[in-house]
């Protein structure tokens, strides 16, 4: 097994992401499904070098709960 950065990996995939001019992104952990050549099915996972763990624990649990429907933008929020 080979470290590969997911950069070229990421971009290959077609992630796009929606950022305002002047955000600075700071941190990034990557969820990857993972097609091996047997056929079978894996996950990995990968951060940024700066990303403690208490940091990441919160950025995948504010994951689950975007993909859930859970926090909207302060800006497009209704309510």
């Amino acid at each position: 097994m080979a470290k590969q950065k997911v950069g070229q990996i990421i971009d290959a995939l077609g992630v796009v992401v929606d950022l305002d001019e002047g955000d600075l992104p700071t941190d990034a952990y990557v969820i990857l499904r993972i097609v091996k050549a047997d056929g079978s099915v894996s996950m990995s996972g990968a951060r940024s070098e700066s990303l403690d763990w208490i940091t990441r624990l919160g950025m995948i649990t504010a994951a689950q709960h975007l993909e859930n429907g859970g926090y909207a933008d302060a800006s497009t929020d209704d309510t």
